[in-house]
């Protein structure tokens, strides 16, 4: 940078600084100024300050810290205010309410609070979850409570340094285009942070809400067996108590707890990445299971909006794919007679698909993520690969780590009752519609050009041939089509049914490619036959795609 550029720099902070609302941030900015005046580094400075934190579907999600390109309250301030004056400008007045909730991470009760005061001095009412609380909670209480809107404070499963806020309109699915834009552009438009007007920290809510959401989802487990030792983590996140008394109101045993990751710890001090796929998230978990010979593992992410599991096997513990867990409780819910639409992502398996139409069920498939899932019209059942799960449509119009978590274990308690396991349910399902093996190859970058120097790579030299398959189509996601909005991604369809699909993460620096194999299941040779030919076909097609991409 030339002087004249750090000139303009410390210009632009310090002016930032003078209105930072929050000491702590204001003192670590202007230490930060000071040093750069002194002839530091300003790239640290420079990155703060490029640009502001994009508002957009997934709301914001960020690292904390001082700028317009952090998280901190100033950037909570005006995406309050913006959002404000969207909710006015779409029809709400005073006798329209906003419910906010928040997890547990550094920071979220504060944003919660300034979101509350703002919403309050725009002449709208505010209802705050009384503490941390599951997003799907947050999700429950707009329409029970008929808000216009929803604000979840949270990062999801992201590291300890980031936050986020996640808004939701009053039918209670996240928010898609172009609301986002609409709102993104009147916070853009707001002024001086002094000039937006804060009322008061708006009603508490009080148990009463909390334990109609937690009835809402006991009650969605039937009569059946309930003999099932149950292992659970809520991985330093804010399910654990509302886990524990849906499994107790719905006739189960209280699950053994892992004591190290009980509590909600904004700092996940047990874990490198607070997020059930990642490796090791789940090690603490699959140890206590098999010191008590547990019958299952499961767990949520910190914002427990997510499911994951861990059952027995002849090697040990092993983590089921949310493909897995998908197909699960989509059996589950089709041999209860659940009528509706049963729909899932363009980078889950295609399994679901085959599943619905054998039950004479509608399917769908969306564009990734739960803002698009959650709005399928007539859903009866909706997932996605990346352990997330809408069982329950008619109350929770997004993924719910919690309900999904109570019905995965009444389908091991009953088939522990029938002397069976969850990998004989799958066995079962595989030889009804074939093997559908999924897999996926990630990978994190520190520089997000990386990416789109894959993804251009993989447009110039499109490969004829992936994994000893070959490409029949290629379909490029970002041109869109009659039934997907345009995205960013790459989708090839191989010969006998096999699918890679390439897309940049939504929320994290990651490169994803999701595989999927269909392998015919020979009844002479078993489904075991069928797993060890997906794993050579999985583990080639992963080759040949990391080569195609250069990553």
């Amino acid at each position: 940078m030339t002087t004249l550029d750090v000139d303009l720099l410390l210009e632009r902070a310090r002016s930032w600084a003078a209105q930072d609302p929050d000491a702590h941030t204001r003192t670590e900015l202007e230490q930060i100024i000071a040093d750069v005046a002194d002839g530091a580094d300003p790239s640290d400075l420079a990155d703060r300050f490029d640009g502001t934190l994009e508002f957009g579907t997934a709301g914001l999600r960020g690292a904390l810290g001082a700028g317009p390109n952090r998280m901190n309250r100033a950037v909570v301030l005006r995406a309050a205010a913006g959002l404000a004056t969207y909710l006015k400008l779409n029809g709400a007045t005073r006798d329209n309410s906003v419910v906010i909730g928040y997890d547990a991470r550094h920071n979220s009760d504060v944003f919660a609070r300034d979101t509350a005061e703002v919403m309050t001095g725009a002449g709208l009412r505010a209802h705050v979850l009384p503490r941390p609380l599951p997003t799907p909670l947050l999700a429950f209480a707009i329409r029970e409570l008929g808000c216009v809107a929803g604000i979840m404070v949270t990062a999801s499963h992201n590291p300890p340094e980031d936050n986020g806020y996640k808004v939701y309109l009053g039918d209670g699915s996240q928010i898609v285009s172009p609301a986002d834009a609409e709102i993104a552009e009147q916070i853009a438009a707001i002024g001086q942070l002094a000039d937006i007007p804060r009322g008061t920290s708006g009603e508490l809510l009080d148990e009463h809400l909390i334990d109609r959401y937690l009835d809402t989802v006991a009650d969605l487990a039937v009569d059946g067996p309930r003999d099932l030792d149950i292992v659970y983590t809520p991985l330093h996140g804010v399910g654990g108590s509302s886990v524990v008394q849906v499994l107790e109101t719905a006739g189960f045993e209280a699950p053994r707890v892992v004591s190290q990751q009980e509590q909600p710890d904004p700092d996940f001090p047990t874990v490198a990445f607070p997020n059930p796929e990642e490796p090791g998230a789940m090690d603490l978990a699959m140890a206590l299971a098999a010191e008590v010979g547990a019958d299952i593992v499961v767990a949520n992410d910190p914002d427990a909006d997510r499911c994951a599991a861990a059952v027995p096997g002849p090697h040990g513990w092993q983590m089921l794919r949310g493909d897995e867990v998908g197909a699960l409780l989509a059996q589950h819910l089709l041999a209860r007679g659940k009528q509706g639409t049963y729909a899932t992502s363009i980078v889950s398996s295609s399994l679901l698909g085959t599943m619905a139409a054998a039950a004479g069920q509608p399917y769908a498939e969306t564009l990734t993520g739960f803002k698009w899932i959650g709005r399928v019209p007539d859903l009866a059942f909706g997932y996605e690969e990346a352990l997330g799960y809408c069982v329950d449509p008619e109350h929770v119009r997004d993924k719910d780590g919690v309900s999904a978590l109570l019905l995965l274990c009444e389908i091991a308690a009953e088939a522990k009752a029938a002397g069976r396991s969850l990998h004989d349910l799958l066995d079962d399902i595989a030889g009804e519609h074939g093997l559908h093996a999924t897999d996926q190859l990630s990978v994190r970058v520190s520089d997000l050009g990386e990416i789109a120097n894959a993804m251009a790579r993989l447009r110039s030299t499109p490969p004829t041939t992936l994994g000893g398959l070959a490409v029949e189509q290629v379909d490029d996601l970002a041109l869109g089509s009659a039934d997907l909005l345009p995205t960013e991604g790459l989708r090839y369809r191989l010969a006998e049914g096999a699918r890679v699909i390439v897309r940049p993460s939504g929320t994290e620096p990651k490169l994803k490619c999701y595989l999927e194999v269909v392998i015919g299941v020979n009844p002479e040779d078993g489904v075991e036959a069928a797993r060890i030919a997906a794993v050579g076909r999985l583990d080639a097609l992963r080759a040949d795609i990391k080569s195609a991409a250069g990553i």
